[in-house]
């Protein structure tokens, strides 16, 4: 059972909390603060409630050495504007200078430490690291959903040195609308697919032939189906070891009685920095020359009327080249009516990096039920598997 941080008194402890600190950062200015954001909750109720806070995190992927491009300084001082409070930072995360700063903390003081994975023995979940880390705290809280598919010093290794431990408002969340509601879905469950590769989807498309009631497909991922279906892709993106996959999942689609719903037309150009858009083109007149970039106004028609009804959305994977203006329609028109069924009660859960980017472009994370934080960590958790921090958590 996972426990949740309300289960605990925390007034006067010193609180060590997992966060999912890995952000864009470009000169030392934060590009996207989402997951910064997200964690504020956490951190906020454990000051009020009287605690002090010790954070700790990764960024990027440094190898194990120290490599100042990805220090957790700039989203320290980031964070301390947030919280619109002065924070204490240690440049090493089990440096003795790190532990007695944790152990000297007042309550309502907050202390980050450097990135995690400075140290190699972070990502082999090294029991002596884990050890060192769990002397900044009394309580450990996982609020760290986005890593919950690794098995770390920092979010599984590290348990085995605490009485207490548990999750944060985060976590809590992401685990109520990707495991809970997604196993008891109001129907009609419809399933949205896009991204480039169907390779990385294989495992939910299985799930979810199953259970969706439809599956709806775009993005690069679409001509991989097309392609087995005997449509000409010109130069579209194709994963050519997934063909015969592709096939298998329409046949069973067919065997189970579900949709799977593809394109009828394509915005199709020769280059994918092309300001102009096209207009579209049927599934069967693709040029040889060109490759599709984005949905096209029928197919659009055709999404939006599933939409409608739709009780239970899923989103994974962005329905085009949404980074660029003249193919982000798709994506956007999309994105609109989930928006618009949200505030008619449908649930509507998005999950993947490339998907909660594509609503952070658009001004509308906050507009639909549910924005995952976790690329990897929802992707798993949504096709039905096990993840082995979140094992951990529950022993």
């Amino acid at each position: 059972m996972l426990r949740p941080i309300k289960s605990f008194d925390i007034k006067g402890q010193t609180v060590l909390i997992r966060l999912d600190l890995n952000v864009p950062i470009l000169d030392d200015v934060i590009q996207d603060d989402f997951r910064i954001r997200a964690c504020l909750p956490t951190i906020n109720y454990c000051l009020s409630e009287g605690a002090s806070v010790v954070l700790m995190s990764h960024l990027g992927r440094p190898d194990g050495d120290y490599n100042e491009k990805f220090s957790l300084m700039p989203v320290g001082e980031h964070l301390a504007s947030l919280l619109e409070m002065p924070i204490k930072f240690s440049s090493d995360c089990i440096s003795q200078d790190a532990i007695d700063t944790s152990l000297s903390l007042k309550t309502g003081e907050v202390h980050l430490l450097e990135n995690l994975r400075f140290y190699k023995e972070e990502s082999i979940n090294d029991s002596v690291f884990a050890n060192k880390l769990s002397k900044h705290g009394r309580l450990y809280i996982n609020d760290a959903f986005g890593t919950a598919h690794r098995t770390h010093a920092s979010n599984h290794g590290i348990i085995d040195n605490f009485k207490n431990y548990g999750i944060g408002f985060l976590f809590e969340k992401e685990m109520k609308y990707l495991k809970d509601v997604i196993n008891k879905p109001e129907r009609p469950l419809v399933l949205i697919l896009g991204g480039a590769k169907v390779s990385t989807k294989l495992e939910l498309i299985n799930k979810y032939i199953q259970q969706a009631d439809t599956i709806i497909i775009g993005g690069g991922m679409a001509f991989t189906f097309l392609k087995a279906m005997g449509h000409n892709i010109g130069k579209s993106l194709v994963e050519s070891k997934m063909v015969e996959q592709a096939k298998n999942i329409l046949d069973a689609a067919r065997l189970n009685g579900k949709k799977v719903i593809l394109p009828l037309d394509i915005v199709c150009s020769e280059d994918i920095n092309d300001i102009k858009r096209n207009n579209p083109v049927s599934i069967r007149e693709i040029p040889e020359n060109q490759m599709g970039l984005d949905i096209g106004s029928k197919t659009i028609k055709k999404y939006l009327e599933i939409l409608d009804s739709a009780k239970t959305v899923l989103w994974n994977g962005p329905m085009g080249v949404f980074e660029k203006v003249s193919f982000a329609i798709g994506t956007e028109a999309i994105a609109k009516k989930l928006v618009e069924i949200s505030e008619f009660n449908a649930t509507v859960i998005a999950g993947g990096g490339d998907t909660a980017s594509a609503l952070r472009h658009l001004n509308m994370v906050d507009k639909v039920t549910h924005v995952s934080t976790g690329g990897g960590a929802s992707l798993e958790l949504m096709s039905g598997n096990k993840l082995e921090a979140i094992n951990k958590l529950e022993t």
